[in-house]
């Protein structure tokens, strides 16, 4: 079995110590690759060399970076079944799906390339006659990235596309759930032939990545993932002051009033509840249902979840796969038992499948509370809990009545209820008549509990940037 080798510097470097990180497949729980655990010192050098590289790249007219960023989505779309190969195995997911999502990264990788010539500064009024203050975006320097295990291909690009447009070069940390797509990359990035130490991708355990995280050249750190670890990452901050960028925990509400496509909300809410397993930040979480429409509405649902197959999307893409882990599946299937207790009903699911894999069935629980553990904490897996209210005004109450705001659904045919949501809902996304798919050109970004700072688009690029006013006396 080949043993991945951290790739920084420009190169796939001889491991400094024989420690390894097993890597499985979720759905058959098969060992299926071992990855080098970088030592603290390697760590160091990926840090140190990634801070020398700055010094070049960040010389580099905009235009002549976005270049190298076209060159490696060229690369990324070449390599997409290498890479979906990889991603498959590790995550689950199909190959079709996961080579996909290479080329979505491919495309994101493009629409940052066009930031070359449209990253702006400011000439300010001054007070006196004789003066101007010009306000630059700058490069920060070194960024670390650290990427979650649910879209780990995408979400590498999504972050380290916008820092290098911006100048700053990168030092990654993928999930050691899913670290093999990561050197698939690794690949592609050679290929691209985009300078040494731009791009640095280590596997690690999080006392290394501490490591890395407090070098005094790391000016901003990037996360995707949960609260707890964005508080890890707030510490690690606070050593060197260096600016975080934080997209954490969802519990995405989907309010459905009386008005709306009832058919077409079931089945986008099931399609978003059991895509990746539920497995996705903007998944619906919590589905607020109009009580006029609430038992039919729950029909819908409990008819289209109970369709829904689990097995081995590597032999049929159409069923739904698997969880990252074992520990994953453990504490949702206790978190549906302790709703159940509590007094929710469940209509379908909530029964840990005998055999092999990470499966858990999609699940469906009724007469919820607000106050249920179910409705307050983040579930990422394949459950959906439903309330009923009376009115929109009760609605907007229940969905705000949350520690998250990252994303938010409703679903009307009256534009005056959408506006009224829209002003109101307490989330940095509010999806109208679908679900959330977080468009790159927009900006992703949570508000309370949900994070800090966002991902795409101008204001997620800008993250990447600090600025410099220069008072020009005359």
């Amino acid at each position: 079995m080949q043993i991945e080798r951290n790739f920084f510097n420009g190169h796939f470097v001889e491991p400094a110590s024989s420690a390894l990180i097993a890597v499985y497949n979720p759905a058959t729980e098969a060992l299926i690759g071992q990855v080098s655990a970088a030592t603290a010192h390697e760590a160091t050098a990926a840090v140190d060399a990634a801070a020398a590289a700055q010094k070049t790249w960040g010389k580099l007219t905009s235009i002549q970076r976005a270049e190298h960023l076209r060159t490696l989505a060229g690369a990324l779309e070449a390599d997409a079944e290498t890479i979906g190969a990889a991603l498959a195995s590790e995550s689950g997911k199909s190959l079709t799906e996961a080579s996909n999502e290479a080329r979505y990264a491919a495309q994101i990788t493009r629409y940052h390339a066009e930031w070359a010539r449209r990253i702006e500064g400011e000439i300010i009024p001054s007070d006196t006659p004789d003066e101007n203050l010009f306000l630059q975006r700058e490069a920060i320097g070194v960024v670390a990235c650290l990427i979650p295990f649910n879209y780990p291909v995408y979400t590498l690009l999504r972050k380290i596309a916008p820092a290098l447009i911006a100048g700053n070069t990168v030092v990654v940390r993928p999930s050691n759930n899913t670290p093999l797509s990561a050197f698939a990359i690794a690949r592609a990035v050679v290929k691209s032939g985009i300078p040494a130490g731009v791009i640095n991708i280590l596997t690690m355990d999080h006392a290394t990545a501490a490591s890395v995280c407090t070098h005094k050249a790391v000016g901003l750190i990037t996360l995707t993932g949960s609260v707890n670890a964005g508080r890890i990452v707030l510490d690690y901050c606070k050593v060197n002051i260096a600016k975080p960028s934080l997209e954490l925990g969802g519990k995405t509400p989907a309010i459905i009033e009386a008005d709306a496509d009832l058919e077409k909300a079931a089945s986008d809410i099931i399609a978003s509840k059991t895509t990746h397993c539920g497995q996705v930040c903007t998944s619906v979480e919590r589905v607020y249902v109009q009580e006029s429409v609430h038992d039919r509405f729950l029909a819908l649902l409990k008819a289209r979840i109970s369709a829904v197959s689990i097995g081995d999307r590597a032999t049929d893409g159409a069923l739904m796969g698997p969880l990252v882990n074992a520990s994953s599946r453990q504490n949702i299937h206790a978190m549906v038992q302790r709703a159940i207790a509590d007094g929710a009903v469940l209509e379908t699911g909530g029964v840990l499948p005998e055999g092999k894999g990470h499966f858990y069935p999609p699940t469906l629980l009724s007469g919820c509370r607000q106050d249920m553990e179910i409705i307050q904490e983040e579930i990422f897996g394949p459950v959906l809990p439903v309330l009923k209210y009376r009115d929109i005004d009760e609605a907007l109450a229940l969905a705000n009545d949350h520690q998250f705001g990252l994303s938010s659904v409703l679903y009307t045919e009256n534009y005056r209820t959408a506006m009224k949501v829209a002003n109101a809902i307490e989330a940095g996304e509010l999806y109208v008549n679908r679900t959330p798919a977080d468009p790159y050109q927009g900006y992703h970004a949570g508000w309370k509990r949900s994070g800090l700072g966002g991902d795409d688009g101008k204001h997620g690029m800008l993250e990447f940037t600090q600025t410099r006013l220069v008072v020009m006396k005359y």
